[in-house]
């Protein structure tokens, strides 16, 4: 299979179909339907939805009981039979059907000239403007299990999953517009059972406000299931005599919206998404309630399973259909994000507020380098000591410069200590870490130019010790600074290092969420416009360690060219982590979020600077590094890593949290699969 074709990955393409129709003319109705089929097809669709009872169309009322309209749907659907034997895809189309002297409102399912399952409408409405028991009979007692159409012997019954045998957790389940207003709708007991892929065939006419409902029962309903929704609802050209129509079509996937149509739509309207089916099974997995919930009611999910091939086009690149955001930490709309920048503010501060009181300390210690981290955990503790009504006095910050600190950072760090009204001093730690080198034997201390890991570490280490001492003499706590992605990575020094304190408010916040937190911060003003300007300057400095001596004010070091780009590396750890996608799989959703810089949207305020483009190569070499250090050297480090809140999905390392892994594991399983990466 093709790395770059989507059913490599766990993917399926799904249609949504809003045809024009004309009332009780089925001829005329299959006609408009082929061309949207057609139009599916050459999207690469493999399964597509039309509305309830869109072969008759749905407001005819008593001429469903016609026999000469319930001949021509018979007509239309052998019709739809032979066209389907060119065609790839599922055809879902909504038909009444005549059924031992009763009438039935079904969804009819149609693969390569095999009429695969006929699912009846559960739930009948009949109050307001519905009065569908007139006409039809509900499909929970039917007691008929199949049913002779177009020559066909087809399965019948609402406790039917269309199951392919060649695509991974493809399972159907189809059910028909007021099955889902209910409290329980069919298809919660089929996703139990196992169903993927929940199918709605809907005429539901419209009324002010109904459309919000909708998409509020398809979100509700998609995540709580954790299944993908599509829905379709009867459009152009059904009766107006007494109802509206506004074609709406939608589809969810475990309550996100990837798709939705045009409503009133003057022409057809046709929707296509890419659901990701691993993406929804290694969910169910995850939430182990899930099963249990599937347990307990065993005795509701007697299924059939009604097996078919897809056999879809394996090698072709069909793009990708879904929006996959560059930032899965932070939202690419200004408003959710400042909503999560207020959310993850709050929950920072929050978490440090009750440390305090359970403590029984109110002061906090904390070094601030000039960098990100240490600004935003600076910011955290000024808001907690607000909220507690203490003053930032309070708060004993310190500049540690050694061996590599720029002029500019300590600078920045000497402005915001004074902007924000902390108590602010300096120790040069050069002394101590000099004597350090010279206890050790050192070869810098003899006048070499050593910069090993070593000598790293000597700085890293000496300024945890001297907080932590600072910590004890004033009775207080040390406030860690480093952030998720350095733990995910293992960038931070061990034990006495920046990998411990006594609690981190950053430890659940990712380096790329950090900056739009520090930037949502000077935004609004909230310590003044001195600290807003300083806040500013920090983000527009290079993002280093400062452990090595260089040449001229500015860093020589520079993380990102050992870790790689924290936009990748982000990427890499939420699709990891939250998911448990394989390296292969990330890299192919890394590819298309970042292989364009013009493709997609950018978060809010990104500097045009950062708005790059990564090739696949580049993509796989930092990928690479990803799985060495998160899988094979870094655990130890997270597994004793200190108390902090968490703060976003997918965005806890913590061994009492989401993530709990050996320290001794191997890498060999996703680097071999790193191999299958083409590049």
């Amino acid at each position: 299979m093709s790395f770059r074709n989507i059913h490599s990955h766990g993917l399926i393409r799904l249609a949504c179909a809003a045809p024009h129709l004309r009332v009780a003319d089925p001829a005329f109705n299959v006609s408009e339907t082929l061309p949207l089929l057609r139009q599916a097809e050459e999207g690469g669709a493999s399964i597509v939805l039309f509305p309830e009872l869109g072969l008759s169309a749905y407001a005819i009322d008593d001429l469903h009981m016609q026999s000469a309209l319930l001949d021509a749907v018979r007509d239309a659907i052998a019709v739809l039979v032979e066209e389907s034997r060119k065609l790839n895809a599922i055809v879902v189309v909504g038909a009444p059907l005549r059924v031992e002297a009763r009438l039935f409102n079904c969804a009819v399912a149609i693969h390569r000239g095999r009429i695969l399952a006929i699912v009846p409408k559960t739930y009948l409405p009949n109050y307001r403007e519905f009065y569908e028991r007139r006409q039809f009979a509900s499909g929970e007692r039917a007691g008929i299990t199949s049913i002779q159409l177009c020559g066909q012997e087809v399965p019948f019954g609402t406790d039917i999953l269309l199951t392919a045998s060649d695509i991974p957790d493809l399972i159907i389940h189809m059910e028909i517009c007021e099955d889902v207003w209910m409290p329980v709708p069919p298809s919660s007991f089929a996703a139990l059972a196992g169903a993927t892929v929940l199918l709605n065939l809907s005429a539901s006419n419209v009324t002010i406000g109904k459309s919000d409902w909708r998409h509020t029962l398809c979100k509700a309903h998609s995540g709580r299931c954790i299944a993908a929704y599509a829905y379709s609802a009867a459009g152009t050209g059904e009766s107006t005599t007494d109802l509206a129509w506004d074609g709406q079509a939608m589809i969810y996937e475990n309550g996100a919206l990837l798709a939705e149509a045009q409503r009133f739509a003057p022409e057809p309207q046709l929707i296509l998404a890419d659901i990701d089916l691993q993406r929804l099974a290694l969910d169910r997995i995850r939430m182990n309630t899930f099963g249990d919930n599937a347990d307990a009611l065993r005795d509701k999910l007697a299924f059939r399973r009604i097996s078919f091939a897809l056999e879809p086009d394996r090698e072709s690149d069909l793009g990708l259909m879904r929006e996959v955001e560059r930032f899965p930490f932070v939202p690419s709309d200004d408003a959710r994000l400042n909503e999560l920048c207020y959310e993850a503010y709050n929950i920072q501060s929050h978490g440090l507020r009750k440390r305090l009181e359970s403590a029984r300390v109110d002061k906090i210690v904390i070094g601030v380098s000039g960098g990100l981290d240490s600004t935003q955990a600076l910011l955290v503790a000024a808001d907690t000591m607000d909220a507690l009504g203490l003053p930032r006095e309070n708060i004993l910050a310190y500049t540690l410069p050694a061996f590599a600190t720029s002029a500019g950072t300590k600078t920045n760090a000497w402005r915001l200590m004074k902007a924000l009204g902390v108590t602010a001093a300096e120790i040069d730690m050069t002394p101590a870490c000099r004597q350090m080198l010279v206890d050790i034997g050192h070869p810098f201390a003899e006048g070499h130019p050593v910069y090993d890991t070593t000598f790293e570490n000597v700085q890293a280490g000496a300024r945890t010790s001297l907080l932590f001492r600072l910590a004890n003499k004033n009775n207080g706590i040390v406030l860690g600074t480093g952030d998720l992605s350095e733990l995910a990575l293992g960038w931070c020094t061990y034990g006495v290092g920046d990998q411990m304190s006594h609690y981190n408010v950053n430890g659940s916040v990712s380096k790329t969420l950090i900056q739009h937190l520090i930037r949502w911060v000077a935004q609004s003003d909230r310590f003044g416009q001195e600290a807003s300007a300083v806040l500013l300057d920090i983000l527009a400095t290079e993002i280093s360690p400062e452990l090595v001596p260089g040449e001229g004010d500015g860093p020589s070091q520079k993380t990102e060219d050992f870790v790689g780009p924290y936009a990748l590396q982000d990427f890499n750890l939420f699709y990891t982590t939250r998911y448990g996608f394989a390296p292969r799989k990330v890299a192919f959703l890394s590819h298309h979020a970042w292989a364009d810089a013009a493709r997609g949207t950018w978060p809010p305020h990104m500097e045009a600077a950062k708005q790059v483009a990564y090739d696949l190569p580049t993509i796989k070499r930092w990928l690479t590094v990803f799985v060495r250090r998160f899988f094979e050297t870094s655990q130890f480090k997270r597994s004793a890593m200190p108390n902090g809140p968490k703060v976003s999905s997918g965005g806890s390392l913590s061994p009492r949290g989401d993530w709990r892994a050996p320290s001794d594991a191997s890498a060999a399983a996703w680097l071999a699969d790193l191999d299958r990466i083409p590049g």
